[in-house]
């Protein structure tokens, strides 16, 4: 995907790669190599093949960072592809809207990790959970989950892109929530948790505070593990669905 975008490019939007790539332009290295593109001024090509050249420097570094902000926040997905092995599915749960952080769940795509306010959540063990990740994947982290963890941990997120994927899937016509979506595309959760919400993960910490039942904890874990696990499918579905969308 991203070796196919043109929109990291100064002034290059969606309606100008589209038609760039109607001209038969569908690579970086097919742009590189023209000696003249469709909508592009002449005059600016050489000044794009050197933006190009370090897109693909920085790519074959493997720095996720470079593109940030190159690219529009919207268009992250189109990194996913290439740094899909590195990603840091990411979810929080909270005291109540915008209160205290009670637990940060974080998915590689193998492993998961949980960290826990009053046990395992500070600094060290938020930062040692992003490790060397490239990406950022959330639902709707984009308005809540990445500012919440800023106002407490504040410049603790690594400076890689997010992909929030409560954006892509509304892109494709996918509204209404992470879980009446993951009802849509059939995507199921453990039995325990299947028709829990964010309510019940608030009443699940007051209950575990008031009380001191590891039981309640552990449900509210489960809760969030499920929420980071299932963004991998959905992310699969969502950002191939959309990049089809628009390259055709």
């Amino acid at each position: 995907m991203i070796k196919n975008s043109f929109v990291l490019l100064e002034k290059i939007g969606q309606n100008t790669e589209k038609i760039i790539w109607n001209s038969g332009i569908r690579t970086w290295d097919d742009f590189l190599q023209a000696k003249e593109i469709k909508k592009v001024n002449p005059l600016r090509k050489s000044f794009y093949d050197r933006q190009l050249i370090k897109a693909k420097q920085e790519l074959a570094k493997y720095n996720s960072s470079y593109f940030t902000d190159k690219l529009n926040s919207g268009h992250h997905y189109r990194l996913y592809d290439h740094f899909k092995e590195d990603i840091r599915f990411l979810d929080i749960e909270t005291s109540g809207f915008y209160g205290d952080i009670t637990v940060i769940g974080m998915y590689n795509g193998y492993d998961t990790k949980t960290l826990v306010r009053g046990k395992n959540l500070n600094r060290d063990t938020i930062k040692a959970a992003f490790g060397d990740s490239k990406l950022i994947i959330t639902f709707n982290g984009a308005s809540f989950d990445l500012p919440v963890i800023n106002r407490y941990f504040n410049g603790i997120i690594p400076n890689i892109p997010h992909i929030d994927l409560r954006h892509v899937c509304s892109k494709i016509g996918l509204t209404g929530g992470l879980k009446n979506i993951e009802k849509t595309l059939k995507i199921k959760r453990a039995d325990e948790v299947e028709n829990m919400n964010g309510a019940d993960a608030v009443y699940l910490w007051q209950q575990y505070k008031s009380t001191g039942n590891e039981n309640y904890l552990d449900l509210l874990v489960k809760y969030n593990e499920e929420d980071i696990i299932n963004l991998k499918q959905l992310a699969e579905y969502s950002i191939n669905k959309l990049w089809n969308q628009i390259k055709t």
